[in-house]
């Protein structure tokens, strides 16, 4: 419990009256610790104005941020839950409900067709609120359809990373979204199709180590963590400490594996821009 939820709101609440404060008006962020009003954070397109921190956002928040409204949901195939029968302290089954009841959607990734500009593109947006936009085999089945629906329209492609990496849950046929993925977004180069890759915070794992990182050109927002292990997974195998902001955008952009580090205000006129000179 904080100072706002203890006096502020109840201030609020007793000059308004309670029905008239929503429990949901603050955010606090997690950098700097400053409370936000939701609808500031709308504006400034859910970066902090205080410290510049990049919250991350749901897939259908990413899409309006790209799209504006000007953009129709590509449905994607169903696939059958949970094929191996699995259960740690709740079944598999039960999570996925939960997270599609809580997200309104049916897996981690979202597929859309738009126009950014002038130009119309597939995106593919991973939603980190969806189990850690972990990577299953609905979640691949998606990707290959955006890809699938580029090469039909001879659209580009661009796909918003943010996952934790493949899902535990579904084992080997997780595991098996990746080589499928990078199939998948190898074919568009065939076509001379720009797939643009955008990794936010964060992309790791099985997606990191798949098709995001073979973007024709690899954005990245600022600050995001981007590698495969984790940095403590990391030190405690190679018996070393890691440099500072080890995996962040700018470090690996620095170090030539990333192509650009781009402000969220900036990203779209950035995408844009590629894309005229590719197209």
């Amino acid at each position: 419990m904080n100072w706002i939820t203890n006096y502020v709101k109840p201030k609020l609440q007793a000059f308004v009256g309670k029905k008239e404060v929503p429990d949901n008006l603050w955010e606090t962020c997690p950098k700097c610790s400053q409370m936000l009003l939701k609808k500031d954070l709308d504006i400034t397109l859910y970066v902090c104005k205080h410290c510049d921190f990049h919250f991350r956002v749901s897939a259908k928040k990413r899409l309006e941020l790209l799209f504006g409204s000007n953009y129709i949901i590509i449905e994607t195939p169903k696939i059958k839950p949970d094929p191996l029968n699995f259960k740690d302290n709740k079944k598999y089954t039960e999570r996925l409900k939960d997270a599609q009841k809580k997200n309104s959607s049916n897996d981690s990734v979202v597929v859309a067709s738009g126009t950014l500009g002038k130009i119309k593109l597939t995106a593919a947006i991973f939603d980190f609120n969806f189990m850690g936009g972990s990577m299953g085999m609905a979640a691949g089945e998606a990707i290959i359809s955006a890809c699938e629906h580029s090469r039909k329209n001879k659209l580009p492609l661009a796909i918003f990373s943010s996952s934790g990496g493949a899902r535990m849950q579904e084992g080997i046929l997780s595991l098996m979204q990746m080589p499928r993925t990078v199939i998948a977004v190898n074919s568009l180069s065939k076509l001379n199709l720009p797939f643009i890759s955008v990794l936010t915070d964060p992309t790791t794992g099985g997606v990191s180590a798949s098709f995001a990182m073979l973007g024709d050109i690899i954005i990245a927002e600022r600050n995001a963590t981007i590698g495969f292990a984790g940095s403590r997974v990391i030190e405690e195998t190679i018996k070393e400490k890691l440099p500072q902001n080890f995996q962040k955008s700018e470090y690996l952009a620095e170090k030539g594996m990333i192509d650009i580090v781009v402000h969220r205000n900036e990203l779209n006129k950035k995408i844009q821009n590629i894309l005229e000179f590719l197209l």
